[in-house]
């Protein structure tokens, strides 16, 4: 997640000592991560991977993802991450040569199976907030070099993911979105992904489902968590964060709006 603007750091380091789950759910650019402490579980939307002390992982960009960091008991949940922004792939491309030859399909996470050279890295990464100072510019980018040269040694590969600089195709928008509609992300995100500008994004939504991306977006949710509770027994609590919802009092007011009682009363 790095560009000349950079709204976020290329090396990040995680620490939580509660559950946490993070807002937006779109992996922007290519990350590379060690899980130093505690474990996360990520889900696709189609596949749930449950990453543990210890284990590295690939995430590819361009995908939504929906993630819970557990902290280890009596202790912290630590991360660290390295994002690989394109800005940083494409200058590696030119200076080295590589090229992506296909297009890749397949997970969107990655485990790697530990290598001395990816722990070493790693391991070198952790006096990261001078690394991350004024004044080493050049160490980061040395850095960012070496994570990509390491990926390309242990797991060739994945010349083909980091080095597709291509945009999402225009693809089947309704079938996308009665996949995806739970993922809490900006409609920009769900236009790019599905190959338009948010503008074609929205006459084409109206086309198919006669009603504004935000509304069906809601009434969508809304009625799985009915679902869910009614049938499921599930507790609000546990299915509003699931379906995309902010917070708890946002979706039971919409709730209540929709289904005139609230969702606890189901």
């Amino acid at each position: 997640m790095i560009h000349q603007n950079k709204p976020f750091p290329q090396i990040l380091y995680s620490c939580y000592v509660s559950r946490s789950r993070e807002g937006e759910q779109f992996v922007k650019e290519h990350v590379f991560s060690y899980q130093l402490a505690g474990s996360l579980v990520m889900n696709d939307g189609e596949k749930e991977y449950t990453i543990k002390e210890g284990d590295f992982r690939f995430c590819k960009r361009n995908n939504l993802v929906k993630f819970v960091k557990y902290p280890p008991e009596n202790g912290e949940y630590k991360s660290i991450s390295v994002y690989l922004d394109q800005d940083t792939l494409r200058n590696f491309s030119m200076e080295y040569g590589y090229k992506s030859e296909k297009r890749v399909a397949g997970d969107a996470i990655i485990n790697l199976a530990s290598d001395p050279l990816y722990k070493g890295y790693l391991d070198s990464l952790k006096p990261y907030d001078q690394i991350k100072q004024s004044g080493n510019e050049n160490l980061l980018s040395l850095k960012l070099k070496e994570a990509i040269l390491i990926l390309l040694h242990t797991r060739p590969e994945l010349k083909d993911v980091l080095f597709d600089f291509s945009e999402p195709d225009k693809i089947d928008l309704e079938s996308f979105m009665l996949q995806n509609y739970h993922f809490n992300v900006e409609l920009k995100r769900f236009a790019y992904l599905t190959g338009r500008s948010l503008a074609t994004f929205k006459r084409d939504f109206d086309k198919i489902f006669h009603t504004t991306p935000s509304r069906w977006l809601q009434q969508r949710r809304l009625q799985e968590a009915h679902y869910l509770i009614k049938e499921k027994g599930k507790a609000p609590s546990d299915v509003y964060l699931d379906l995309g919802f902010e917070d708890l009092s946002h979706f039971s007011f919409a709730f209540k709006k929709t289904y005139g009682v609230a969702p606890s009363r189901i």
